[in-house]
């Protein structure tokens, strides 16, 4: 299952306690591209503001995502990078970066991501700021290139529907181009 598709970029995406990080392991092993955690990324005040309770903003964001865009450009032979991307622009931030970009979306609800927070308790993200994430999410579903998914599903499931889409819309980009 380790055929890595040429200049593949990925970001795995949604709310906390969706699975990114359990997904995004899972794809950039099974496509053969490395994998960038994107809380990883994170200053050391914005981590101090999340593990009070305080959601971030988009001032708080905007250095973080820039920071994420140059390591989306330092791989340009592709990458899967895991992030919650919220807002449009945050993603379109993030596309102007690396061309092509795709997202797979992790869909869940309100109550199935709190119930998840808090089931991981070192986590630096509280239950707290689970409403927030929500309240500040703007769907991708009608942007271009993101594969919604239902995050409830078996991790192997996602998987395998994330490496399907990744290899069928690869193969199809030669024919895209040619119009």
């Amino acid at each position: 299952m380790n055929t890595r598709p040429e200049n593949t970029s990925l970001v795995v995406m949604g709310v906390a306690g969706c699975g990114k990080s359990s997904l995004g392991q899972l794809c950039a092993e099974a496509l053969g591209l490395p994998l960038l955690e994107g809380d990883d990324f994170h200053s050391a005040g914005n981590v101090a503001k999340m593990r009070s309770g305080t959601p971030l903003s988009d001032d708080d964001r905007a250095a973080w995502l820039d920071t994420l865009a140059n390591q989306l450009q330092a791989h340009p032979q592709g990458v899967v990078l895991t992030c919650s991307a919220l807002k449009r622009r945050y993603r379109d931030r993030l596309r102007a970066a690396t061309p092509g970009l795709r997202f797979v979306f992790l869909e869940l609800t309100q109550d199935q991501a709190r119930e998840r927070v808090a089931a991981r308790p070192a986590h630096l993200f509280p239950v707290s700021l689970v409403a927030s994430q929500f309240a500040a999410l703007e769907d991708p579903r009608q942007e271009p290139g993101v594969l919604p998914l239902d995050a409830t599903q078996s991790l192997d499931d996602l998987g395998s529907a994330v490496v399907r889409w990744v290899r069928s819309t690869t193969a199809a980009r030669p024919l895209e181009t040619r119009s």
